[in-house]
């Protein structure tokens, strides 16, 4: 399999995924500026849609957005923890809190990043952030470790690398102590170091 990554993109959920999955793979950089991958191809010839992540398989077929590819990545590698069974409740709680990070905290983000936004649109988009990352904090007020419960899940590893944007984008995470030390936690994670190092994130 080839993952087709931005450093530090939504597409290193994907690839902390990889890596916790004990799955082979290769990476490819895309410029998500010029659109143009590593070795030069127009990246819209391998995914239409233009933006990371896009996973293409060992038999061609190329899987894009990143809420599915985690839990294909899951499906396949059923002992790394990262979803429940299919057609479980706890699964449909693993899809209804991807769905809430991709739709609302990820969606969130995105005028922090839009060089056009003004001022007040990006301190708007703070807000919004806030409100959602209160709801976080508050699924975390019965002391459960984890976003889902007791194990790591693909929901953590997404929402790690989201807590990876406060600091640029001038939110402070330390306002919700428990997603703070949620985020501490995975930090540590072999899988999670080995991806930031891969992407030139880490030393």
């Amino acid at each position: 399999m080839k993952l087709y990554y931005a450093p530090g993109a939504c597409s290193l959920s994907p690839h902390i995924c990889l890596r916790e999955a004990g799955a082979a793979f290769t990476l490819e950089r895309v410029d998500t500026a010029t659109h143009r991958t590593e070795t030069g191809v127009d990246y819209y010839s391998v995914n239409p849609k233009g933006y990371v992540p896009a996973l293409r398989l060992d038999d061609g077929d190329l899987l894009t957005e990143g809420v599915a590819i985690v839990q294909f990545i899951a499906d396949q590698h059923p002992d790394s923890g990262l979803a429940p069974a299919n057609g479980t409740r706890a699964r449909v709680r693993l899809q209804e809190l991807l769905n809430y990070l991709s739709s609302e905290l990820h969606k969130a983000f995105v005028p922090l990043f839009t060089p056009s936004s003004t001022a007040e649109a990006k301190e708007a988009a703070r807000a919004k952030v806030g409100v959602r990352l209160d709801f976080l904090e508050g699924a975390l007020a019965d002391g459960r470790p984890h976003l889902l419960g007791d194990g790591f899940s693909a929901a953590d590893a997404y929402f790690f690398v989201m807590t990876t944007w406060t600091g640029p984008t001038g939110v402070d995470l330390k306002r919700w102590p428990k997603l703070s030390a949620l985020a501490a936690r995975v930090a540590e994670r072999p899988a999670v170091q080995a991806a930031l190092r891969a992407e030139g994130l880490a030393a």
